[in-house]
């Protein structure tokens, strides 16, 4: 990773580039109704294959089986190996609706969107959908999105109606009914997803829907009930989906990836209007009563499709340069960092970032296997896993249920840079985030960043290493003996193989259906689903206002056999330099600019700020010829 090119780029202002496209979906003539008179080919062999695969893997590569059977009560292991025995006995295959059904039932019995079960085409790349949003604001549930041309004859829905029942039921109620049909770890996530799929749902993950058709009673803009009847549509998928897995660790909601492409061609020039967008970021300043502050949306942490690492490298070391442009651009008064409903990505995108944020060295979550004998086999034959092997041989003395823990982030890389914005930051999380977002979420809480505000009562609490049984079937392809064999008609299964843990305070904690809690909680307003976010900016101001300001600005100018450093300061007392590594000189500063002239040379200088003996700020700047 090249420093100098990240403070290079720090030092310019952002461009704006719009995110890559996301996949390209179209509109299937017809009804729901219509495709699934169409759908569903397995044969009664095919099935018993996809179950003894599903039983592999839940029994020896799920990483969190132990904690789901505690925690959910549940025994997924059992409840396939009875699916396995009935196949076994049937002559002639029950309909295909009821098997999927049966074999979601038992992946969603888990609560983790990193385990599940994606059905075969022509399930696979189709999407059933309502051409609307709806979206929870307080004790209200607002349309807050339309495709106007996707309405019924007749049909008159607008953003800004209140929703009050869906086909008949409370519109609440409902919401949560339909998420315990689906994975979550907790209830603030089940609701939130059981919202969301009231009107769009990627039908790899989801059943279709039980109905045909859906009547929504509504609260209009002038104050009418009114109700809208409409039949489920279909998309379907023209460009493949970006693979589970890959040579960079990933932790990823899949079911959320999808459905921020369909919302996207659904909604397309719906979003947020006053942001500028540069990749992934959407950035702007909020002017709130409590002063003028950063506000940057993390839309997600992937970064892409890699065929070398000097790929994967490019694109990591062009994320942090748009990072840092973006934060040193902003107001150094607060930054509000935003990562509701982003849906994770590559692991290291992630924690990357936190230090930027922070003078504290970042300690990357670390990651276990549960111990087992294919897990063995994985770790004994693939790199990605040789770090786990000796702990998971010595787990058959020992009787340990998991593996040692290792990072699956560089120590090094994700402290490469340092830190480069050194005001207050809040981070704003919701149910939606997950997986490498709450992996974020954590190290922000566990690194003492700064205030997090949720508008929900958690996180999605999603803490794991998400692969493909696609990527486990290839990492043994050429091992003798390997039990993975390839799933048919374009099923495919996705588990989690590594749960990641918690440092800090909470050192050790799962993160998994845990989650991580907001230490101030924000109920959306009706202004904020349909306005910009005004009142949540306004909780994220006065929560930035009762956090210190700093400020650490270093330049340095050789001159003959010294380095002369100037720099300008605030809530510091109190500098240290380094050169290359090494102490250099050291000085009491008060608010403004100062300098101090350091014999000698060096490559690389690192300044520390202090308070009461305390430090507080870092910054690092390499000579320059004034």
């Amino acid at each position: 990773m090249d420093v100098k090119a990240v403070l290079s780029a720090a030092a310019t202002d952002p461009q704006p580039e719009a995110a890559a496209p996301q996949p390209v979906w179209t509109i299937v003539p017809g009804t729901l109704a219509d495709f699934l008179a169409t759908a569903g080919t397995l044969t009664l062999g095919q099935r018993r294959l996809i179950v003894r695969q599903a039983l592999l893997v839940f029994e020896q590569n799920f990483a969190h089986l132990p904690l789901k059977v505690a925690m959910h009560g549940v025994n997924p292991v059992q409840r396939l190996r009875l699916l396995q025995s009935r196949l076994s006995r049937q002559e002639t295959p029950d309909p295909e609706w009821a098997f999927h059904f049966e074999l979601q039932s038992i992946f969603h019995s888990v609560r983790d969107l990193h385990t599940g079960y994606q059905l075969p085409k022509p399930f696979a790349d189709a999407a059933a959908f309502l051409p609307f949003r709806i979206e929870q604001a307080g004790d209200r549930y607002v349309v807050t999105q339309v495709n106007a041309d996707l309405l019924p004859v007749g049909g008159d829905l607008r953003v800004g109606v209140t929703v009050t029942h869906w086909n008949g039921v409370p519109i609440g109620r409902a919401a949560t009914a339909n998420g315990e049909r689906y994975a979550g770890g907790n209830l603030a996530a089940r609701h939130a997803r059981g919202l969301e799929s009231l009107t769009q749902r990627a039908l790899a993950g989801h059943l279709p829907p039980d109905e045909e058709w859906v009547v929504v009673s509504y609260v209009d803009l002038d104050g009418k009930p009114q109700e809208l009847r409409m039949p489920w549509l279909v998309l379907r998928r023209t460009v493949p989906a970006a693979p589970v897995g890959g040579d960079a660790p990933r932790g990823v909601d899949i079911e959320g990836e999808q459905l921020a492409s369909i919302r996207s061609f659904l909604f397309e020039g719906a979003g947020p209007s006053n942001y500028t967008a540069t990749g992934i970021f959407l950035w702007r300043a909020v002017e709130t009563t409590s002063g003028t502050f950063g506000h940057v949306r993390i839309t997600g942490f992937s970064l892409g499709e890699f065929t070398s690492q000097a790929q994967f490298v490019a694109a990591l070391q062009a994320h942090v340069e748009a990072f840092a442009q973006i934060i040193t651009s902003l107001p150094e008064d607060g930054l509000i960092l935003d990562i509701r409903s982003n849906p994770g990505g590559h692991i290291l995108a992630g924690e990357i970032l936190l230090q930027f944020l922070t003078h504290r060295r970042i300690q990357p979550e670390p990651a276990q296997m549960v111990s087992s004998p294919l897990n063995l086999l994985l770790a004994s034959h693939t790199p990605d896993y040789a770090r786990w092997r000796r702990s998971l041989e010595l787990s058959v003395e020992t009787g340990a249920v998991y593996s040692d823990a290792f990072p699956l982030s560089s120590e090094e890389i994700v402290n490469a840079f340092g830190q480069f914005y050194h005001g207050p930051v809040v981070l704003i999380t919701d149910a939606r985030c997950y997986s490498t977002s709450d992996i974020f979420a954590a190290g922000f809480a566990d690194h003492a960043i700064g205030t997090i505000i949720g508008v929900d009562d958690n996180t999605g609490a999603g803490g794991a290493n998400v692969v493909g049984q696609a990527d486990l079937l290839d990492d043994l392809r050429d091992v003798p003996g390997s039990p993975y064999e390839p799933l048919p008609a374009g099923a495919a299964i996705s588990v989690a193989i590594r749960r990641t843990l918690r440092v800090g305070d909470a050192a050790g904690t799962p993160l998994e259906d845990l989650g991580v809690v907001p230490s101030v909680r924000h109920r959306l307003t009706v202004a904020d689903v349909l306005e910009g976010n005004p009142d949540l900016m306004e909780t994220a101001g006065r929560e930035l206002k009762l956090l210190p300001k700093r400020r650490l600005k270093v330049s340095v100018v050789p001159g003959d056999d010294a380095l002369v450093t100037h720099f300008d300061t605030l809530g510091l007392d109190r500098i240290d330099v380094y050169v290359d590594g090494r102490p250099r000189g050291s000085v009491d500063v008060v608010p403004g600019a100062g300098s101090l002239t350091l014999p000698g040379t060096g490559e690389q200088v690192r300044a520390e700020g202090f308070l009461g003996g305390e430090l507080v700020a870092v910054a690092t700047a390499f000579p320059q010829a004034g």
